[in-house]
């Protein structure tokens, strides 16, 4: 017998996901997939528990369809969209055995209890800081009214020394007469140009903003981005990022089509005596970048009494960590940074997690004062061991984590952003 059963399939839009793998990344029972192209959900698998919905940047992710149990759209069949297809009619419906639409779905329970598989959506804030600024949002892409924003390139610097399996950039990009407000913490979209293997156009490459909000350059209409290109792979064989490549080579004076800003949760508190702990690895380093020139900024224009600064900076050696050089010219009582290296020869492996146990007489000042925000960034990796560090910190001080890291999620202060 035909199971015409409706439902309503979860279904990503195409034409406006900037493939940042939040989804994918934060579904506990592993329905979302992807391949060079696009992102799907196995209806299957999908059990309509609604953790991907608040931290996906574009919206892209909250697209639903009546279907037909049956009928519902594989992944297969998805991997193939350049954009969504039309709702069924009713007659259609009614043609497959259905004469009721389904309801809409509902939210599931979230196993949090620390017996499953690690669930970031359990610990990280979809709300901003209470005092952050507004955000602009979505002011460019394909569902906007203007699909993109043309900028020019107005700096292209090597941010680390050159390796041969890495090379990163500080990339200097300007918007002209054309409005594009930015906040620390928002990302933009990239759209390289030609067409991929099946002879499509490329879809946008997402990137954190690294400057502050009054630009790299203040009082002019440009950001800057950080972006660390791979060239060899672990068997040494040549690799070549589309966006990344394409980034990494441009010149002073090219013209770059953005989509954007995304992002209206990873942002900095506002008031004063705000404290700001970041926890990054790599190219998860450029936010926090934003987030230290825009206080370093306010500190040197005398206006703003800001509360402490906290780093917790990691890579595998000091040659192939963005920015080192400026962070070691910051002032120690403007910034309080720790470096971890897990890859330097001669020393014992370290990570950003062990750094911050080290210093857990500070940290939990930090996590028992509303007023301190956290930021993590950088590889997925990461993730589970700086929350259970965070963890261990507040347990050691005999603070009861449970009670602290509810909060930290429902006060927007612990943001996690993780790829």
């Amino acid at each position: 017998m035909t199971d015409t059963t409706a439902i309503q399939q979860h279904l990503i839009d195409p034409e406006i996901c900037i493939r940042c793998n939040t989804c994918e990344a934060i579904c506990p029972v592993q329905a979302i997939t992807h391949d060079t192209r696009n992102y799907v959900v196995d209806a299957d698998k999908c059990n309509l528990c609604m953790a991907c919905l608040p931290p996906c940047p574009t919206g892209s992710i909250d697209n639903w369809r009546s279907m037909p149990r049956v009928l519902a759209y594989t992944p297969a069949e998805q991997l193939l969209w350049d954009e969504l297809p039309p709702e069924l009619t009713p007659e259609q419906l009614a043609e497959a055995g259905v004469t009721v639409a389904a309801e809409a779905p509902a939210a599931a329970a979230v196993d949090v209890s620390g017996e499953t598989a690690f669930n970031s959506s359990a610990f990280g804030a979809t709300l901003p800081p209470w005092s952050a600024a507004h955000a602009y949002t979505n002011l460019y892409g394909p569902k906007s009214a203007q699909k993109y924003i043309s900028a020019t390139v107005v700096g292209n610097v090597r941010v680390t020394d050159v390796g041969k399996d890495y090379d990163t950039h500080h990339v200097m990009l300007d918007f002209g007469h054309l409005p594009f407000p930015v906040l620390e913490g928002q990302s933009i979209g990239i759209l390289p140009p030609g067409l991929d293997e099946q002879g499509r156009a490329h879809h946008a490459r997402q990137y954190s903003i690294a400057s502050p909000r009054n630009g790299e350059r203040p009082g002019y209409n440009n950001l800057s981005l950080t972006v660390k290109r791979v060239l060899e792979d672990h068997q040494g064989q040549a690799v070549r990022g589309v966006a990344s490549n394409y980034l990494c080579d441009l010149r002073v004076g090219d013209s770059v089509q953005v989509i954007g800003p995304f992002g209206a949760s990873f942002l900095m508190p506002n008031h004063p005596r705000s404290n700001i702990v970041m926890i990054c690895t790599g190219t998860g380093s450029a936010p926090m970048r934003a987030m230290t020139e825009w206080r370093r900024r306010l500190r040197q224009s005398g206006k703003f009494e800001g509360g402490k600064l906290m780093l917790f900076f990691g890579a595998r050696t000091q040659e192939e960590l963005p920015y080192f050089g400026p962070l070691q010219n910051l002032p120690k009582d403007f910034i309080d940074i720790n470096f971890a290296f897990s890859r330097t020869p001669g020393q014992p492996k370290r990570y950003v997690q062990d750094l911050m146990r080290e210093r857990a007489a500070d940290l939990v000042a930090l996590l028992a004062d509303a007023n301190t925000c956290l930021f993590v960034c950088g590889l997925k990796s990461m993730e589970e061991g700086v929350v259970l560090a965070l963890r261990d910190v507040a347990q050691q001080a005999g603070l009861h984590w449970d009670s602290v890291g509810a909060a930290l999620k429902a006060e927007g202060r612990l943001h996690l952003e993780t790829y």
